[in-house]
């Protein structure tokens, strides 16, 4: 398996992702880029700040791509995920696929953001004018 795991407080390069993602056997790369929206449920977000049991967010991050490695031909996985403080247009969180074609590349991303969403310890708080709001990262 060829994956580049990264849970870090360090804003995310996106072009470093795109680099490291691509390969001269891939026909298709699929990337998702999640950003902080300015707005949820129709409240101002002012902010957002994400934590996670750190061990056990890395490990479900790995099964993840173990699974997608075993589901779909693909080549490389890249899942890349912020914790801390976020504003408005910050990006916390990128997968990338990389594969022959671009069928597996697509399916093998949307399975790899929709399972992170389900099953990986990351939680975040909702900060809007009016008040603080702590929900599971990815609902």
């Amino acid at each position: 398996m060829n994956t580049q795991i990264l849970l870090s407080a360090q804003t995310l390069n996106i072009q470093s992702c795109i680099e490291w993602i691509m390969s001269p056997e891939s026909g298709g790369i699929d990337v998702f880029i999640g950003t902080v929206r300015n707005a949820t449920k129709g409240k101002k977000v002012l902010r957002l700040d994400f934590e996670a049991y750190e061990p056990m967010a890395i490990s479900e991050m790995n099964k993840i791509a173990a699974q997608a490695f075993e589901r779909w031909p693909v080549q490389k996985i890249l899942i890349h995920h912020r914790i801390g403080l976020l504003d408005v247009g910050e990006v916390p969180v990128v997968i990338a696929v990389s594969a022959a074609h671009r069928d597996a590349a697509f399916d093998a991303c949307r399975y790899i953001i929709d399972t992170l969403k389900q099953t990986v310890p990351i939680w975040k708080k909702e900060s809007f004018e009016d008040g603080d709001v702590w929900v599971a990262a990815h609902p």
